[in-house]
């Protein structure tokens, strides 16, 4: 007995109607990210145009040629010009919804295999709609009886140029996107896929598994973009970097080659910049399949090139500031100040940051990134005094409703948890801020930054030996990143009285824009017994910042330092030389909290 099916519709989404459609084209053509220069334009306006007529199942590589290129009627499928045409239309596409087109609501694809177009909602408000895309030459795209074959062009082809046109006149004009556009500039980087040398069938399985561990990895760092696996999968191990410059206009390649001899696994990896074709990093992996399984390496390995590439101080990042970008209002244009600004830590640069990362905020109100560093530079204006502002708001609450507008926009943004984190910490609520940073590591165990900031609010706490734990780590995969993360190891080898390492680390800070790198530097000079340095340290610190010493009991206290260590650093503070008034004598002599009071000595 055959089997009744149930007609009943599944209360799924309609698809998305013409002129969702069209509006979605008109977005794409308009975009700086689509190549306004080439073929791609009238390809795509052709394929669509075309779909939305209902003569889907003329969409052919014949019919393309003649109609778009103008190829004569004697057009052979011998000229490759539709299938370059096509497959460079298929990685502009996949550029524009990598980078500009995030939040669009409708995808536009021509899939491999054929060049009719298809057209879905990009998040479905149905989880159970089918994972088949709709065929762009069904019955319901026939806006017209077949009567009116004449009408639809004509109507099809002023579309079209209206489209076009507006794109166009908006590009010339405008020059950048309306102020609610998610166009996100920045680094660009493709991955080809890892080469296998030799017939070995389980280096070339490592080859593709390190591959696509590496397209999940990078992608955790929101400061670059990268192309997804149809782009990856679209090059060959040998790819150009001409064309990867010219056909996907991306500033760098990650390549590299996998060698199984036995038990032993090497794996070299290199970054390029396309712009100069120069190798701006590479590095060789050993390691032993009797001792870990493939996966574990695969994934370590993944981890490590991610973290050196991709990093806030990585290789990119270096690569980037040796050369900027315009002075764009877009976002990349801030966040290279923003980690410059980390790096030195003064009022100067400060001042830049906020203002160049209050008009992106304005601009591009949906990115997360700028947000969390807002929130950041606002906090700064309390803890460190730089640049506060007079119109009675409280830097504090800024900083707070910036890190959580940017942590609602992206919950996975490693600097949107990091920013959450540190002013959670800033209004005194640090189980909870903890609790943040434990999670955000759990997503982006490798961002250096976001290690580093919270191994110093672990130790600032008071569980000083890990945090010592966790910024060693970020240290060792970041040695060349900011030094406000060495002066604060410098300051928890003293806490641990761990004299030798506290020089060390102290003298790689060297952050001498920083008011408070002063004071860290003068307590672990008196610990260290260096008495001269320990006082003109002090003496500098007090030229930047006279209004510490008067309050430091508030200052420390801010910081959720324990009463004990504070009371310690205290007394230190006191015999480089700088005054104390009553009311620290008195925290030094007699702590509040039961611990053991600490005497000048």
């Amino acid at each position: 007995m055959q089997e009744r099916r149930d007609m009943t519709p599944s209360p799924t989404r309609a698809p998305p109607t013409m002129d969702d459609i069209r509006t979605q084209l008109a977005r794409i053509l308009s975009s700086e990210e689509f190549p306004q220069v080439g073929r791609s334009v009238s390809f795509l306006v052709y394929v669509v145009e075309e779909a939305l007529a209902g003569r889907g199942d003329r969409i052919k590589g014949y019919s393309i040629a003649i109609e778009v290129f103008k190829r004569p009627e004697g057009f052979t499928q011998d000229d490759p010009v539709v299938r370059i045409e096509a497959g460079r239309l298929r990685r502009a596409l996949e550029r524009y919804y990598l980078v500009a087109g995030q939040d669009d609501p409708v995808t536009i694809e021509v899939a491999k295999g054929g060049y009719a177009p298809s057209f879905t909602w990009k998040a479905s408000a149905n989880s159970e709609i089918s994972n088949e895309k709709p065929s762009v030459d069904e019955s319901r795209w026939r806006l017209f009886p077949p009567s009116q074959n004449i009408v639809r062009v004509v109507i099809g082809a002023v579309l079209a140029i209206g489209v076009v046109t507006m794109g166009l006149v908006w590009f010339a004009h405008v020059g950048v996107p309306p102020k609610d556009s998610h166009v996100l500039d920045g680094p660009t980087l493709v991955i080809a896929p890892f080469v296998s040398f030799g017939n070995d069938h389980q280096a070339a399985l490592y080859a593709t598994g390190l591959t696509e561990e590496l397209l999940t990895a990078l992608p955790r760092f929101k400061e670059i973009k990268v192309f997804g696996r149809e782009t990856s999968k679209s090059l060959s191990p040998e790819t150009e970097v001409a064309r990867v410059r010219d056909e996907l206009g991306a500033r760098f390649l990650l390549k590299g080659a996998v060698r199984v001899a036995g038990n032993a696994v090497r794996v070299t990896a290199r970054l390029l910049d396309t712009d100069t074709n120069e190798i701006l990093w590479s590095q060789t992996y050993d390691d032993e399949i009797h001792t870990r399984d493939m996966f574990a390496i695969q994934s370590d390995v993944a981890n490590k090139v991610a973290t050196a590439v991709a990093q806030p101080y990585g290789v990119i990042t270096q690569a980037i500031g040796a050369k900027p970008p315009p002075n764009d209002l877009g976002s990349y244009g801030c966040t290279l100040p923003f980690y410059a600004y980390r790096a030195e830590l003064s009022a100067v640069r400060h001042a830049e940051v906020r203002e160049c990362l209050e008009r992106a905020v304005d601009r591009f109100p949906a990115f997360a990134t700028a947000w969390a560093m807002l929130s950041i530079i606002h906090l700064d204006e309390d803890r460190f005094k730089f640049n506060p502002r007079n119109d009675g708001s409280s830097p504090i609450d800024r900083s707070l409703r910036a890190a959580r507008r940017a942590v609602q926009l992206d919950p996975g943004n490693a600097r949107a948890q990091q920013a959450l984190m540190i002013a959670l910490f800033f209004t005194q609520n640090v189980p909870e801020a903890l609790r943040v940073g434990e999670q955000a590591l759990l997503t982006t165990p490798n961002d250096t930054e976001l290690l580093g900031e919270f191994g110093t609010r672990v130790a600032m706490s008071g569980a000083w030996q890990r945090g010592a734990t966790l910024l060693d780590q970020a240290i060792a995969l970041n040695p060349g990143g900011g030094g406000y993360y060495h002066g604060i190891r410098g300051l928890v080898a003293y806490m641990l009285h761990d004299d030798k390492t506290a020089v060390i680390e102290i003298r790689q800070a060297d952050l001498q824009k920083f008011p408070l790198f002063h004071a860290v530097a003068a307590v672990i000079y008196v610990d260290a017994g260096m008495m001269e340095d320990a006082r003109r340290e002090a003496a500098r610190f007090n030229e930047m910042r006279p209004d510490f010493v008067r309050n430091i009991v508030a200052e420390l206290k801010s910081r959720n330092i324990p009463p004990g260590d504070r009371a310690r650093m205290i007394a230190d503070i006191r015999k480089a030389g700088l005054p104390a008034e009553d009311e620290v004598r008195s925290t030094m002599l007699a702590p509040t909290d039961g611990s053991v009071a600490v005497r000048p000595r």
